[in-house]
């Protein structure tokens, strides 16, 4: 309110910057007594610096001379479901000489789910990535859940608890247990109880179908079972939005699909998700777009059918021929 208020007296004050401070004719001087007459009440014992701090008041509350009404709206429209939970407005990044991103222009709504493929060094992970501000952009606008991302470190510790990731490997701690390493998060970051937080954490074990390994180390389970771990770990903090990195490229043929199964059971129960992977029969399942980057481009977006069955772009159309022959 103070901030508006402060806008208007500008404003006001802006179309008067060229009124003489004193008034040169009596008419003048006369008028300006009659306009100080109806700012100031009766018998008004304000003096001074009071006085002026009256003034400014009432200017600041005066309509613009000239200015159309404001019309105002008694009830704020709720704009939740047309606001992007993530919009990327001409973000680029370099690193040193290499420009990896390059004006990205993306709009993610809530509950979307989109799978990024492209070919290796194009830009993929590293457009994820900035959306925890893991990277940094140096150009464009990145806002996500409604927070512009700058170097405001409150807000980015804000972002990336409401923010998932789960990266090509696995990142589990090797000398805690599987409960331990789904704890660990939510009691020293979100300060939640011990109690809780392992219930929190059996739970999602449960989700990914890997509660009866609670007890065991990182170590003594397989390649998939860990990477279930991993997705069951990025869960616990409860996010509004789940980043996934290859997940499944360090993991034998074998173990792929149960990941895949344990992300198209997320994927069905509402969660806002971005995937970087290669698993094409996983994104034509589950994706509701499916974008392809290139040296750092977006270079075609469209629905999983469209994308796969009538790719616009020959460069597309190159590297599903490549990647769809094996």
């Amino acid at each position: 309110h103070r901030q508006h208020l402060h806008r208007r007296l500008q404003g006001h004050l802006a179309g008067h910057h060229r009124e003489p401070v004193r008034p040169h004719r009596r008419g003048a001087a006369r008028a300006g007594r009659r306009r100080l007459a109806q700012v100031l009440p009766r018998r008004s014992a304000l003096r001074g610096g009071r006085v002026l701090r009256r003034l400014l008041r009432d200017v600041a509350l005066q309509p613009l001379a000239g200015a159309a009404p404001e019309h105002r709206n008694p009830t704020p429209m709720n704009t939740t479901a047309s606001t992007p939970i993530i919009t990327f407005d001409k973000v680029n990044k370099w690193y040193g000489d290499f420009h990896v991103l390059r004006d990205i222009d993306l709009s993610v709504a809530k509950g979307e789910r989109i799978v990024i493929c492209g070919p290796s060094g194009s830009g993929k992970s590293t457009l994820i990535r900035c959306v925890n501000r893991l990277e940094e952009h140096q150009q464009g606008k990145l806002v996500v859940d409604g927070v512009e991302l700058s170097d405001d470190v409150k807000a980015i510790e804000a972002i990336r608890r409401s923010v998932g990731m789960v990266f090509q490997q696995f990142n589990l701690f090797p000398h805690l247990t599987v409960l331990e390493n789904l704890t660990l998060s939510p009691m020293w970051v979100g300060k939640v109880p011990k109690k809780e937080a392992e219930e929190r954490a059996m739970h999602q074990l449960q989700r990914v179908q890997i509660a009866e390994q609670a007890q065991k180390y990182p170590l003594q389970l397989s390649g998939g079972q860990q990477q279930r771990v991993a997705i069951a770990r990025a869960l616990c903090l409860t996010p509004k939005i789940m980043l996934f990195d290859e997940p499944t490229s360090a993991l034998d043929p074998e173990m792929i699909n149960e990941v895949l199964d344990v992300m198209i059971e997320l994927a069905n129960q509402g969660i806002t998700m971005i995937c970087v992977t290669h698993e094409m029969g996983f994104a034509r399942q589950v994706a509701d777009r499916v974008i392809f980057m290139d040296q750092g481009q977006i270079v075609e977006q469209n629905t999983a059918a469209a994308f796969f069955e009538n790719p616009n772009n020959e460069r597309t159309r190159d590297f599903l021929s490549k990647i769809l022959a094996h």
